[in-house]
């Protein structure tokens, strides 16, 4: 069996194309390469089946003579899967210059995802154990020391800095 190369090609570059636009930010041009990537994947399943031979209808031909009935199952659901999963892009298109009119339909980032990509990398200073026994792992250890304090067991634990606010009141 011998693939045209001409449409191996295609494939290729609509592969290409499809994920070079799904990386853009862009809601349409998601979309367009989303389109582009499913009817490449079309095109892959069309070239991997074969030769074309005879209708797969049983008493018409001698199954030697009959084409593969099974890739063209998986296309007609590639082609399904792809327009619905594109359905649902375009409502979420719309929905997106519905709600924004005056702006694009490019996604923004968020401000806590920004500070996180500014701030530096793990530091790349030592630490060693007495650093690590110095440091409280949390607030709960400094509330320890005053529980000897309290009359009764479930009396709330209050620290000098509760004391200090509850004095200014």
């Amino acid at each position: 069996m011998t693939m045209p190369l001409v449409l191996v090609a295609v494939m290729v570059v609509m592969y290409a194309c499809g994920v070079y636009l799904m990386l853009d930010r862009t809601l349409t041009r998601l979309l367009l390469g989303f389109l582009l990537v499913g009817n490449a994947t079309n095109l892959l399943i069309f070239l991997m089946s074969g030769s074309f031979g005879a209708a797969p209808i049983v008493g018409q031909a001698e199954p030697e003579e009959m084409s593969d009935p099974l890739p063209q199952a998986f296309i007609l659901t590639a082609i399904v899967i792809t327009f619905g999963v594109a359905a649902f892009l375009l409502a979420l298109i719309y929905r997106s210059w519905r709600l924004a009119r005056d702006r694009d339909d490019w996604v923004t980032d968020d401000e806590a995802d920004l500070e996180i990509a500014t701030t530096e990398a793990l530091t790349t200073d030592e630490v060693t154990d007495e650093d690590l026994e110095e440091t409280p792992e949390s607030s709960d250890d400094h509330d320890e020391e005053h529980l000897e304090d309290r009359e009764h067991p479930l009396e709330p634990v209050v620290t000098p800095e509760h004391e200090t606010k509850e004095e200014e009141r």
